[in-house]
């Protein structure tokens, strides 16, 4: 199924044709929903665009278009309107039409992409004996959605979590569990570390405060990359236990991942290094091998080498990064690939890929991006951190909006007068608890730096994740009380559009397509949170203005198609964002 907006533009496009020839086959129409009602439902801006190039005035161009564009399938007569602007209004038969079709679809006329794509989106990527913090919270929960979006199009999508389990770090670590348990690198036994950050913390305090200690950690390393088996054998306790405390992240956040960390690459390296020199990139400069960047500087102008092999002849996160790259193209056979990081890394691959590149390892069908974000800040607008000034660990941050959710549902529950199951309590709070921290944050600009409040994000108004699943809640409830089944309504069943607020939701219903194409290509989730919030907003002035249960037929009937029809793209919607729906709040 087209949607209203591709059918639209395919029109404009053969109407420009007719009017000005081939050399227009391709313009963009510059078509967008229309944000004010006078000026229609969709608006094209193309004619303003195109004075330059056709030397004439807009408005003339417009009028030039229109009499060559055959719209009334779907829409009024288009309008010129202001300096050249044409403006289209659908028909309520067309809405009638569209809506009975997506009632009969599953995916609600969101039809696949027309060429699926082997995808691999890199995101979430904590590190080993690390706690999940809040800064994972953003790329876990943007890789996610991301994902989703790109699976529910048809794209081929390889989930990746590059976990920092390799480096320097680990021969520390390594050491000072010979120190604090040494049957941990001889017994084959599974060993409980305790606490793995506390464990991390007193090694740090051991590698700043002992010289002796530093020099056995940078032994230990040199262990671990020969591959002594007591050493590895402690790198795995230190990798599985870390892996075990993510998952418990990940299964409350319902997000899929396959973990390729950096070791994963580390055979590849040495690989990199050498291609690199064949291809006459690599330059020593005092001991180290780089690539010397083009329009990137330090603080004196000089040129900034990328560093791919240090003095001592160990790797770093560049070295890695190249030889993830290559692998995801050479072996993923990867066509897109998208890194999902905080916005501060955004120049360290924006180098990496010029490497690459340089290199002649990126073909022309493969498209990387970076998807970049901004900070979690406290309501200080600053870095969001705890009263003690540590950075907030991830399963507090959600467990704290799952025992906020639980308190408001009690006392809700209490002044209703209702009577509810601890378990439906349990239940409930969870899925709104952990749906309002995603919402909140992918309701934002991911580019943007946001304000973290549980008092905003769990408020049953406004643009959050209660508001939406509250709209969904409602409408189960009509069905509830008017013992409806909305599946038993009939394929015959006609849309009656009489009053404005039925349009308003009509027009709005048949958007989530356009929507979900548009986040598909410039990977903002923001917008399509921006159009459940307003289908929710356009939904309630429907439900306040229209009786739905009281109606006679046949607009009771055509009603409930629309209160269905909201609920599943509610639903549809939501999943997208990797939130779950309640029947009942």
């Amino acid at each position: 199924m087209n949607s209203t907006l591709e059918q639209l533009k395919t029109k404009f496009e053969q109407a420009l044709i007719a009017a000005f020839g081939t050399d227009y086959a391709g313009i963009d129409p510059m078509l967008v929903s229309a944000s004010n009602p006078k000026f229609g439902d969709y608006q094209s801006n193309a004619p303003l665009s195109l004075t330059k190039k056709l030397g004439q005035p807009p408005r003339a161009i417009a009028e030039k278009i229109v009499q060559n564009l055959d719209v009334s399938d779907l829409s009024q007569p288009p309008v010129v309107a202001g300096p050249g602007f044409i403006n289209f209004t659908l028909k309520p038969e067309y809405l009638k039409a569209q809506l009975r079709e997506i009632q009969a679809d599953p995916r609600l006329g969101v039809s696949n992409a027309k060429n699926s794509q082997r995808t691999v989106v890199d995101f979430s990527a904590p590190n080993i004996a690390k706690e999940m913090h809040v800064g994972h919270l953003r790329s876990t929960i943007i890789g996610d959605c991301i994902a989703r979006i790109l699976e529910f199009r048809g794209h081929d999508v390889l989930r990746l979590n590059h976990v920092g389990d390799w480096g320097t770090q680990f021969g520390m670590l390594i050491a000072y569990l010979r120190e604090v348990c040494p049957e941990a690198l001889t017994t084959a036994n599974a060993v409980d570390l305790g606490d793995l950050v506390a464990f991390y913390r007193k090694a740090k305090q051991r590698f700043d405060e002992d010289k002796e200690f530093q020099e056995t950690a940078r032994q230990e390393v040199v262990k671990l990359q020969g591959g002594a088996e007591d050493s590895l054998r402690a790198w795995n306790l230190l990798c599985e236990q870390s892996r075990r405390e993510f998952e418990v992240i990940y299964k409350l956040l319902d997000v899929q991942l396959i973990e390729r960390g950096e070791s994963f690459y580390n055979p590849l390296l040495l690989s990199v290094v050498e291609d690199l020199s064949k291809l006459d990139l690599l330059v020593e400069d005092n001991g180290a091998k780089c690539v010397f960047l083009e329009g990137f500087t330090n603080k004196e102008g000089e040129p900034l080498p990328l560093i791919v092999q240090k003095t001592d002849g160990g790797y770093n996160y560049a070295t890695t990064d190249l030889a993830a790259l290559r692998y995801r193209i050479e072996q993923d056979q990867a066509e897109r690939i998208i890194y999902v990081t905080d916005a501060g890394q955004a120049n360290h691959f924006a180098q990496v890929f010029q490497v690459a590149r340089r290199a002649g390892w990126i073909p022309e069908n493969l498209k990387i991006v970076h998807v970049p974000f901004g900070l979690v800040l406290g309501e200080d607008n600053k870095k969001l951190k705890t009263r003690s000034g540590e950075t907030v660990r991830l399963r507090d941050l959600l467990d704290e909006a799952i025992a906020r959710t639980c308190t408001d549902l009690e006392t809700r529950v209490k002044e209703e007068g209702r009577s509810e199951t601890e378990e439906f309590i349990t239940h409930t709070a969870k899925v709104v608890g952990i749906s309002a921290v995603k919402y909140a944050d992918l309701s934002q600009n991911r580019t943007s730096n946001y304000v973290f409040s549980y008092d905003k994000m769990l408020a049953l108004q406004g643009n959050t994740a209660p508001y939406m699943l509250y709209a969904y809640v409602r409408i189960q409830g009509i069905s509830r009380k008017g013992d409806i089944d909305f599946q038993q309504l009939g394929a015959d069943a006609k849309i009656l559009l009489q009053e404005e607020a039925e349009l308003t939701l009509a027009k709005h219903l048949l958007q989530l397509s356009e929507v979900v194409s548009d986040v598909e290509q410039d990977l903002l989730p923001n917008r399509l949170c921006q159009y459940l919030f307003e289908l929710s907003q356009k939904f309630n002035q429907f439900y306040d203005q229209c009786n739905v249960l009281k109606a006679e037929e046949p607009l009771r009937t055509s009603r409930l198609l629309l209160c269905d029809l909201t609920a599943r793209t509610l639903k549809l919607g939501l999943s997208l964002l990797g939130i779950p729906v309640l029947e009942r709040m």
